[in-house]
């Protein structure tokens, strides 16, 4: 019988290297790039499931800030359910999934074609349905992923959307140039002091602001699927407008805490959880700057890389806390590795 967390474990310790490949692939990315840039779109939608969706958020971010277009997460049971054809002419759909095998995901997407978008797909499966309702692809090469909780294909997803997005914007991409090690120093970064202290906890929220909101939520949805945390993810201005009355001496709050604007804007909501005694673990590039209980630092990059590293600790954190629970998280219970939703 194999090691608890030793596939979770491996493909964690990969990510450099992946992460590395994909930027020394850059030039495929960049000539889905110009294909839409050749057609450019009145907006965007995205489509995705799981952690997919974090992805897709972070990039709803990235369209809207640096290309300047509205962006929106679709609903695909508006078609798989309800048979809409919304009329998507000069419209780019990006549809995200790691293994492209989402029924859901794959009818949507060959539906929004039939409607007019210019469809994406960004799968870690080349050959998967999904690549090939879409007129264009990205292959965020991450390899096989066999943990069933995404680590490698998550950070690896959010790297292939900033690089396609800064390439149809006409970057370079210089900002990611060292990314992978980057991406060794945030992995080497010591997290069992967190582990330690939160072993115990039964419930926590976590948040964060602007680009590092979908680091929030994935880090919630990592918690709750390896450890069984009962893990609720807010957007710091969210957290704010009702929710934060339920915060008190027993919860754990974990803050995503970056340079930038988001960071500065979590400020505020760090003091008010303060007040009201919860034990806040402080994790990102600016984590030293703000009141918690424990601090986990992550390298300075651009605010809108950032949530490429600053998931990567997180993960770190999440097998450690599911092996001192006395957990698998190779083997969550419930859970298969690909998810087949209509």
């Amino acid at each position: 019988m194999s090691n608890p967390g030793q596939h979770m474990a491996a493909e964690i310790a990969e990510q450099p290297a992946v992460l590395g490949g994909l930027v020394a692939r850059r030039a495929e990315i960049a000539e889905v790039a110009a294909a839409i840039a050749r057609r450019p779109p009145r907006f965007a939608l995205l489509a995705a499931r799981g952690s997919s969706d974090h992805a897709a958020l972070y990039a709803k971010y990235l369209i809207e800030v640096l290309l300047g277009l509205p962006a929106g997460l679709v609903s695909p049971s508006t078609v798989t359910l309800y048979g809409a054809r919304p009329d998507l002419r000069d419209v780019l759909l990006v549809s995200v999934s790691q293994s492209g095998g989402s029924p859901d995901l794959f009818e949507f997407t060959e539906t929004a074609r039939k409607q007019g978008a210019r469809t994406v797909a960004v799968t870690n499966t080349p050959a998967s349905p999904l690549a090939g309702a879409a007129e264009l692809s990205v292959d965020i090469g991450a390899g096989t992923e066999t943990a069933v909780a995404a680590t490698k294909t998550y950070s690896a997803t959010l790297l292939a959307l900033y690089l396609l997005v800064d390439a149809v914007r006409g970057g370079g991409s210089s900002a990611a140039a060292e990314i992978g090690p980057l991406a060794q120093q945030a992995l080497d970064t010591d997290v069992q002091r967190a582990v330690d202290r939160y072993r115990f906890v039964d419930r926590i929220i976590t948040t964060g602001r602007g680009y590092s909101y979908a680091t929030a939520l994935e880090s919630a949805l990592k918690l709750a699927e390896t450890s069984y945390l009962a893990a609720r993810a807010y957007s710091g201005a969210d957290l704010l407008h009702g929710p934060v009355a339920a915060v008190d001496e027993e919860t754990g709050v974990l803050a995503i805490t970056g340079a930038g604007k988001g960071g500065a804007a979590l400020r505020d909501v760090l003091s008010a959880v303060a007040e009201r005694g919860a034990d806040v673990l402080a994790l990102g590039s600016s984590a030293g700057d703000v009141p918690a209980a424990v601090r986990v630092p992550v390298p300075s990059v651009a605010e809108e890389l950032a949530p490429v590293l600053e998931v990567l600790p997180v993960q770190r954190i999440a097998l450690g806390l599911a092996l001192a629970r006395g957990f698998d998280p190779d083997r969550p219970r419930g859970l298969n590795k690909v998810t087949r939703t209509r």
